[in-house]
């Protein structure tokens, strides 16, 4: 019997079922057997295993989140770790391991595939859409619909009480949230990590609002951005096993310069983890299942190492290395159009 094994690792991302069921239907009509393991790496260190079958992916499509869990487990952390999962790929004689996740997970599968050559075919997950090598990751759409509608809720509420509203949301070295939810809902400052922010700057396209009649404003900001010569906001020092500051707390300094600067109300509010949950749209369930579908495919033909990608509409295989290589950004060109509806 050919045996699959599937992980979803990081954080969480709606169209993460969609995968799952992807993958385990199409491995089961072309003769695998397939195992899901729970919380990310956590579960092949800890042998955590539930076979996966067309009863199990029944009815999981529109669902947020994983049903195999995950985690932010680095098992290249801690020697002991790293052997227990390779014994546990031994133990259950796995063909192929399916790894879906962002930047931290896909370099982990890169460095077990090259390093110790675990047969290992990746999925990019993300919702901040930051990995290279392919157009988009499933959950961005969701993600950016969700914040979206938050920014046309906070209109009317905005106009009614004549305030600025500071929308936070997420996104760490990548701005593709804040850029695409703030030029959908018409946001009149959008400030992401990419482009350092300029506080005279704002107050002043704030300002000309107010001279012009708008007594209120939208100004979106992603949780990573920074202020000139200043380091990241963070909710606390405590790095996590993939070296990461926990972010958080742009949103309510900037609405606090912003009120002390221009003397207008301010009013802040963190989307947060509400990007990540509920059902994902159409588009990512789709994109879950091509990817899934795309992913026990590369399986079948021994292409491991590689990830799948979206390009021009199609899914082809990129080598892992060049996906994690680099972070995908926010290129100046499209942030430029966005400052054309600024102020």
């Amino acid at each position: 019997m050919k045996r699959l094994g599937i992980l979803t690792g990081g954080g969480d991302a709606p169209g993460l079922n969609s995968v799952i069921r992807a993958v385990t239907r199409k491995a089961l009509l072309s003769g695998y057997e397939v195992m899901g393991f729970k919380n990310g790496w956590r579960g092949l260190i800890d042998g955590d295993i539930i076979p996966l079958d067309l009863r199990s992916v029944s009815g999981i499509l529109h669902k947020g989140g994983t049903i195999l869990g995950t985690s932010r487990t680095n098992p290249l952390e801690n020697p002991a770790d790293l052997q227990q999962l390779l014994t546990h790929v031994q133990q259950e004689q796995l063909t192929a391991l399916i790894v879906v996740g962002g930047e931290d997970t896909l370099g982990v599968a890169h460095t077990l595939h090259q390093q110790h050559r675990l047969p290992i075919v990746g999925v990019p997950k993300t919702i901040d859409n930051d990995i290279s090598e392919t157009e988009v990751t499933f959950g961005f759409d969701t993600a950016v619909n969700i914040a979206m509608e938050a920014i046309d809720r906070l209109h009317t509420t905005a106009e009614s009480h004549h305030r600025i509203m500071v929308v936070e949301v997420m996104g760490r070295h990548a701005g593709w949230i804040g850029l695409y939810a703030g030029l959908a809902g018409g946001a009149d400052v959008i400030l992401i990590p990419e482009v350092p922010i300029d506080l005279d700057e704002v107050c002043m396209m704030l300002r000309k609002r107010q001279q012009r009649g708008k007594e209120f404003s939208i100004v979106v900001v992603a949780e990573g951005a920074t202020f000139k010569d200043t380091t990241v906001v963070t909710k606390a020092d405590k790095l996590d096993a993939f070296g990461h500051l926990r972010l958080g707390g742009i949103g309510h300094i900037l609405s606090e310069q912003i009120e002390q600067r221009t003397g207008f109300e301010t009013r802040v509010t963190v989307l947060g983890h509400i990007q990540r949950g509920g059902s994902p749209t159409a588009y990512d369930r789709i994109l879950g299942t091509r990817y899934g579908v795309k992913a026990v495919e590369l399986v079948e033909e021994g292409r491991f190492g590689y990830m799948v990608a979206l390009k021009c509409n199609q899914m082809i295989a990129v080598p892992i290395a060049d996906a994690v290589k680099q972070l995908k950004t926010v290129d100046h060109e499209l942030y430029n159009l966005a400052k054309t509806f600024f102020g």
